[in-house]
């Protein structure tokens, strides 16, 4: 049990819990990573609390200031718990196209909140952009510059893959992450990779996402949208350039109502967009490797952040897609002929 002075002081240490059913289906141990369990809710408080005391020590960041970052929320939440437990203030600037679970708790841990329209990365308005812009005007604010600040991968680095490792007693064969910024999937992946060689990595993509295709060709090209929030990247960045990357897969949302809807009714488990697809990403990796693998991947957040989107017929129609979960068993049999949309990458930028 944990006694902090600070309620960020309580961030990290999270279960591991074997998903029984897919497990069972599968012959192999898939485990998830109670990242919820975390005071903000998500696994970016990870990332928070690191950009955060990393900042205070080198001297760039002191009580009274306010932290600025643009999030698609949940750094936002995690950097808004962290910034009040140091006496600093927070400011979130987010496109108006997230989840409103997501606005709400910003604000109620005390974070201010600004909404910007989504626009393309190149445009000047866009999120990141106008994060810096603030930040770069006022002299009592601070960047946080979650993508290319690897206090971000660091964090993972020192604390997650570590505390994985151990509870695993270091028997792991496979990692599954999807990558937003890059910091989850670069900071275990180097840990587990340095542990162990053999461990194989997958990255798990969604569509609108260019990070498939860039493994693949090079290029960051996307195809479609998703309702994942703050998932895939259209650039090459720092915290990504740290990940070790074997296999990676691109998955649609409509597997991801099939799977949140299938471990919701067998395990009563709620996942979250982001963590029903590292879950997809995982039963791919199970079916493709075969019976008796130890797979980890992460429940990132609060299920309950998808209710207005995964969970609501209404939103699904809207993207057509279809609200009842196809059965497991189809899912099964187009998983086990993904065939070459499963990439052989070898991703090591290092």
């Amino acid at each position: 049990m944990l006694v902090g002075e600070r309620q960020s002081d309580l961030i990290g240490q999270t279960d591991l819990l074997r998903i029984p059913s897919l497990s069972d289906l599968t012959g192999c141990d898939i485990f998830v990573k109670c990242e919820f369990q975390n005071p903000g809710g998500s696994i970016k408080d990870r990332a928070a609390k690191q950009l955060i005391e990393d900042a205070m020590e080198r001297g760039e960041l002191k009580p009274g200031m306010t932290v600025v970052e643009g999030t698609a929320g949940n750094t936002g939440i995690g950097l808004a718990v962290v910034a009040k437990a140091y006496g600093l203030n927070m400011l979130a600037v987010m496109p108006n196209d997230q989840t409103p679970e997501k606005e709400r708790m910003i604000r109620l841990h005390g974070g201010e909140l600004m909404a910007v329209d989504p626009v393309p990365f190149k445009n000047e308005n866009h999120f990141y952009h106008t994060a810096r812009r603030l930040a770069e005007e006022r002299d009592d604010c601070w960047w946080a510059n979650q993508f290319e600040n690897t206090s971000n991968a660091r964090a993972h680095y020192l604390h997650t893959a570590p505390e994985i490792w151990e509870q695993m007693n270091g028997n792991i064969d496979v990692f599954v992450s999807v990558a937003g910024t890059g910091g989850t999937i670069g900071g275990n992946s180097k840990f587990f990779k340095e542990q162990d060689s053999t461990i194989d990595v997958w990255l798990a993509d969604p569509d609108g996402s260019g990070i498939y295709e860039f493994l693949k060709t090079g290029e960051y090209v996307s195809h479609g949208g998703s309702m994942t929030e703050g998932i895939g990247i259209m650039r090459l960045v720092e915290n990504f350039k740290q990940a070790k990357i074997d296999h990676a897969v691109n998955l649609p949302d409509q597997d991801l109502v099939t799977i949140s809807r299938y471990v919701r009714d067998k395990d009563g488990i709620v996942l979250g967009s982001s963590s029903a697809l590292n879950v997809a990403a995982a039963l791919a990796a199970a079916l493709r490797k075969g019976a008796g693998q130890r797979i980890v991947t992460f429940a990132c957040d609060l299920g309950e952040r998808s209710a207005s989107k995964l969970y609501n017929p209404e939103y699904l129609r809207g993207r057509e897609l279809n609200p009842e979960p196809e059965a497991i068993e189809t899912l099964f049999e187009r998983y086990r002929s993904l065939g070459d949309k499963v990439l052989d990458v070898s991703w090591n930028h290092d």
